[in-house]
């Protein structure tokens, strides 16, 4: 009787952890495991690739003193998604800002090296004196670049190439002499092909704004004196919040800290190395990963964080319309030599952060980075450390050049330019194939095409620098929203932009 009378256990049955699952073991899909790991929990997360190690293109190389990037050696502070994940992981300690005596660029011309007028900032002056003085443009090229104050602006919404608008609005020789190497050493581009809009939407927006890209650099350079003063007058107590950081920062021990510090946040069994996913394919109201060895799993939710071309082929059997899409997005690779030398064998002073080299120039180098001016901890004392760029859109074929031929082009081009008068101490190659996104004229518009696309599938994620952004904070943004979207989380507007885009 008591039985009958006693009510019945209503506690709801546990649910099982989800599973998610992330392929692609670089810095947007640990962002993307670290995101789900820590904000889906009850949940368990495995993260595959088939490389041997996490990373993706980022790694340090520590040897004989000298610690050399594989890719990326730093990431700018403007974009706040970079120093965010350092400060979440306990890492902002390290955190290392540029040598104040090296934050200046070159231009090569003619075969010499020559400084960046002060102030000219990818796309247009923030002062007219030094672009006036500057030997990098002819007295034509000068007032060609100065009447950009008198031209009416563009009106419409319509996207068009870099190289479109900097002619425009600057004229062709600042194009050539200054905006096209800036652009290509940072997207490793054709600037003839790549799109405004997805790159450097802001000078069109300064453009619409100002009616002029220097009517617009002098009013926000008026705007920060006056912000300037105003803080002048306020408590400093009040003035210093935090840490200040530099434009540009890295870590102490490489960027490679980022990573192991990411990976010792997840379970010891979350990273699956040296596996392959050979499909990605919706199995009712869950994802069915198929490994190389032929092995499904099941998994809530997946992340893509591979390149589009990679995602595309992931893809191409089961979601044909997604794959089709993904696959219009380009890529290119790029060549990184590393050479260290006796201090005393460079003559050039290297008081700078490095050199662009412009295509008209016809050299094989696109951009030298001095990295042991940049980061002095980086090499031994009385050494220094040079990282030379090469291929992309300008010389793909260098990409997969035999070492040996490669660094019989590339080193003699280097110790010209920089009064090199001895051999390398030590040099490293390393080569990233189809790892630079190239974002065509319509970038935006094929991405709203994605996006509606993706709408269509609930629990999968895209992750990458093939979208938004090629920078470390755009490719950690991008991972954490697409954890978001294999957790169900996610708006289909959350796959846009960033507001600093």
């Amino acid at each position: 009787m008591d039985q009958m009378n006693a009510s019945p256990d209503r506690t709801p049955p546990e649910m099982p952890p989800r599973r998610y699952a992330v392929v692609g073991a670089g810095i947007s899909g640990l962002a993307a495991a670290l995101e789900l790991q820590e904000a889906a929990a009850p949940c368990s997360v495995e993260v595959f690739d088939a490389a041997s190690e996490p990373g993706g293109v980022l790694g340090t190389v520590s040897e004989d003193g000298f610690q050399v990037e594989r890719s990326a050696d730093n990431f700018i502070t403007t974009l706040p998604w970079g120093v965010e994940l350092c400060r979440r992981l306990g890492l902002d300690r390290s955190l290392v800002t540029t040598n104040p005596d090296a934050r200046r660029a070159f231009v090569v011309h003619r075969g010499k090296l020559h400084p960046l007028p002060d102030g000219f900032q990818m796309l247009a002056p923030t002062r007219w004196l030094p672009l006036a003085l500057t030997p990098l443009l002819s007295p034509l090229g000068k007032l060609r670049a100065a009447a950009e104050y008198f031209l009416p602006p563009r009106r419409d919404d319509g996207d068009e190439s870099m190289a479109d608008f900097a002619r425009r609005r600057l004229g062709n020789e600042v194009f050539q002499r200054l905006v096209e190497p800036l652009v290509s050493a940072v997207y490793g581009a054709d600037t003839e092909r790549l799109s405004l809009l997805a790159t450097l939407s802001r000078f069109r927006d300064m453009e619409k704004r100002y009616g002029s890209l220097i009517r617009a650099m002098r009013a926000q350079a008026a705007e920060r004196r006056k912000k300037t003063r105003a803080a002048a007058e306020l408590p400093r107590v009040t003035r210093e919040s935090g840490a200040r950081y530099s434009m540009f920062v890295t870590l102490r021990h490489g960027l490679r800290q980022l990573l192991d510090a990411i990976a010792a946040r997840l379970p010891p069994e979350a990273l699956r190395l040296s596996t392959r996913v050979e499909s990605v394919s919706p199995c009712e109201r869950q994802w069915r990963l198929t490994l190389a060895n032929g092995r499904e799993l099941l998994f809530d939710g997946v992340v893509l964080a591979v390149p589009a071309h990679a995602a595309a082929a992931l893809t191409q059997a089961f979601l044909p319309g997604l794959s089709a899409l993904l696959a219009r997005i380009e890529y290119t690779g790029s060549a990184i030599l590393a050479a260290a030398y006796r201090r005393e064998d460079v003559g050039h002073p290297l008081d700078g952060s490095g050199c662009v080299v412009p295509s008209v120039e016809k050299s094989p180098v696109l951009a030298i980075s001095f990295s042991s001016r940049k980061y002095p901890h980086v090499a031994p004392p009385g050494t220094v450390l040079l990282r030379v760029f090469a291929g992309g859109a300008r010389r793909p074929d260098l990409v997969d050049m035999e070492e040996t031929p490669l660094r019989a082009l590339l080193l003699p081009e280097v110790e010209r330019l920089l009064a090199i008068h001895g051999p390398p101490l030590k040099t490293w190659l390393f080569r990233w194939r189809a790892a630079m996104p190239q974002y065509a004229v319509g970038h935006l518009d094929l991405l709203r095409e994605i996006r509606r696309e993706l709408s269509q599938h609930p629990g999968l994620g895209l992750a990458g620098n093939g979208y938004f952004g090629v920078g470390m904070p755009h490719c950690i943004r991008s991972g954490r929203l697409a954890a978001a979207w294999a957790m169900g989380r996610a708006r289909p507007e959350d796959f846009a932009p960033p507001p600093a885009f």
